[in-house]
């Protein structure tokens, strides 16, 4: 079955970083895009990095030029590179095999001095 394990999550100061992890299996990766959503408290989950199949890559605005994706096919294997961390980043992140409709647990980042 689709498993999606996120890890990497943690505590840090603003302008600071975090590299985050997400193991998957349970279908075939190579040909998913995958995503890195994150959802703070009372917000809805929100899209934050896409990666395709070709390695083309989209942000949203409020990450652009901090935030990296990146992928790994032969690992199975996607990454969120997270740089000069602001406390607005904030949240739980997951990420997500492109239309299959399951979730992991999460990590839980937190920014804040």
């Amino acid at each position: 079955q689709v498993q999606l394990v996120e890890s990497g999550g943690g505590l840090v100061q603003p302008g600071g970083s975090l590299r985050l992890s997400c193991a998957a299996s349970g279908f075939i990766f190579s040909i998913n895009a995958m995503n890195w959503y994150r959802q703070a408290p009372g917000t809805e989950r929100e899209l934050v990095a896409r990666i395709t199949t070709s390695g083309i890559t989209n942000y949203a605005d409020s990450v652009k030029g901090r935030f990296t994706i990146s992928r790994d096919n032969a690992r199975n294997r996607v990454y969120l590179q997270m740089n000069s961390l602001r406390p607005e980043d904030t949240a739980v992140y997951y990420c997500k095999a492109g239309a299959i409709n399951y979730w992991g647990q999460g990590t839980q980042v937190t920014v804040s001095s």
